[in-house]
């Protein structure tokens, strides 16, 4: 009976053929020796009721374990100094006119279009209640996959007024809205880390896709025990 392969030691899902890609591409797997707190700021996506509340019309049942890694990297990052940026989802609509019809019209299903609506309204959008969340931190909200796109939210404005070049990304999904702002973040010359286990997709073979295509493109992929020895 042939015996599953070890998980690596790093604890990333990232498969070999795509580590040893990387490695002879750039001569090694990671971008960071070190992090500058003052230049790095942790940004979480989408964790909020619609996608992490029990039978919310976007579940993503995995993003409910992320509750504890996310708690102890957002304390870690606090207590050096770096800025915690919680990016959370709203959607306005004026009658049958939305501020995205492209996605209310085409990509959600009718079946759970109105459900989707409310769950996404303006006003209502707080952190998920699992998560701690301290006076410090800064709140964003977005109306698109991706929040650096134009238009879509402040957050660029804000992380020019604060000095920063590298992004950490964590939340949910990892293959959509995770990885549409880690591509937006590197084409406009952010250094980008995701926190591979501090992100939930909706299988395990997607969030790793998804880690999989950052590192050999558009950063790189740490475990959130990682990012914190960096900073030590």
């Amino acid at each position: 009976m042939t015996q599953p392969p070890e998980p690596p030691a790093d604890g990333l899902p990232i498969r070999e053929h795509i580590r040893a890609r990387v490695l002879a591409r750039r001569g090694r797997l990671h971008l960071h020796d070190r992090l500058d707190p003052a230049r790095t700021a942790l940004v979480v996506i989408d964790m909020q009721e619609c996608f992490c509340g029990e039978g919310a019309p976007a579940e993503v049942p995995a993003s409910r374990t992320l509750a504890d890694p996310i708690n102890r990297l957002t304390a870690g990052l606090r207590s050096a100094g770096m800025p915690v940026i919680w990016v959370l989802h709203a959607n306005t609509h004026h009658g049958e006119h939305s501020d995205w019809p492209n996605f209310f019209d085409q990509i959600v299903g009718a079946q759970v279009r109105e459900r989707t609506i409310a769950s996404l309204a303006p006003g209502r959008q707080a952190v998920w209640s699992g998560l701690t969340v301290a006076n410090s931190d800064i709140q964003i909200i977005k109306n698109r996959y991706s929040p650096l796109i134009p238009g879509a939210s402040t957050l660029e404005r804000v992380l020019r007024s604060l000095h920063i070049d590298t992004l950490l990304i964590a939340g949910t999904k990892t293959d959509i809205c995770c990885e549409s702002t880690a591509r937006d973040a590197m084409m406009l010359d952010f250094r980008v880390i995701m926190a591979a286990d501090c992100c939930a997709a909706l299988s395990d073979d997607e969030h790793r896709d998804a880690l999989e295509t950052i590192i050999q493109q558009f950063g790189d992929v740490m475990t959130a025990g990682h990012i914190l020895a960096l900073l030590r």
